[in-house]
């Protein structure tokens, strides 16, 4: 099964000499350490809790380091919170992302799928644009898989879930996505780029973050945006 998902007009404006690509990675409880639910019965005590990256954003990222390292160009990772947000930016660093873009704002946690997607999409705004945008399918703790479609929503983009694989052509501006449907079934689709792509779980194996790419993560850029910064 092939089909094409045209982007919107304003969409191809962007001429791509060197891909570059936005992995958006959200910060969740580690489900291997203890926690508490607060006194409003609402969240957990995120103060007695650990974080780590939701697993899916992980391959999300790896597929973007994939994608770097066959067309060359540069992996930006942003997440949006406090510290932990902070922690799993550090980490992507360290896998191998070229640089991060930590949104931290108190006004913007806890936040709903909504506004978590529509400030992605004016920080990538803001930053210049990009070529790809690159989620996990779902988060760990609320697993709804909104955010993704709509931040493609809020940049006027096309988009595409569950990818297992993906290939870029930089000449025709245009990805090919092979997605899982259910019951075992595969569909191929091309999207103009610009584009979001949510990642499956599984669709690669993501790498381990090196001793060298632990001490290369302290000198990479490491900017720290507002809400008002980005206009929120």
């Amino acid at each position: 099964m092939f089909n094409s998902i045209p982007g919107t007009p304003q969409s191809n404006s962007r001429k791509i000499n060197r891909v570059k690509i936005f992995s958006c990675i959200k910060p969740v409880v580690d489900p291997t350490t203890r926690f508490s639910i607060n006194e409003s019965k609402t969240w957990i005590k995120t103060q007695d809790a650990t974080f780590t990256a939701s697993e899916a954003d992980n391959y999300a990222l790896e597929e973007a380091l994939r994608l770097r390292e066959k067309h060359t160009g540069e992996v930006v990772a942003v997440s949006l919170g406090g510290e932990e947000a902070a922690k799993v930016l550090r980490a992507g660093l360290a896998m191998g992302a070229d640089r991060a873009i930590h949104l931290s704002d108190a006004r913007a946690r806890p936040a709903s799928e909504f506004s978590v997607a529509e400030t992605l999409a004016r920080a990538i705004e803001r930053d210049g644009g990009t070529d790809l945008v690159l989620t996990g399918v779902q988060s760990d703790d609320l697993g709804t898989g909104a955010t993704g479609v709509m931040l493609a929503e809020f940049l006027g983009w096309a988009h595409a879930t569950v990818a297992i694989g993906l290939s870029l052509d930089p000449e025709s501006k245009t990805a090919v996505v092979e997605r899982e449907l259910e019951g075992g079934l595969l569909e191929k689709v091309e999207v103009q780029l610009p584009a979001v792509i949510t990642v499956q779980y599984g669709a690669n194996q993501p790498r381990y973050a090196s001793l060298k790419g632990i001490m290369a993560a302290k000198k990479k850029p490491f900017m720290v945006w507002t809400a008002q910064e980005v206009g929120i």
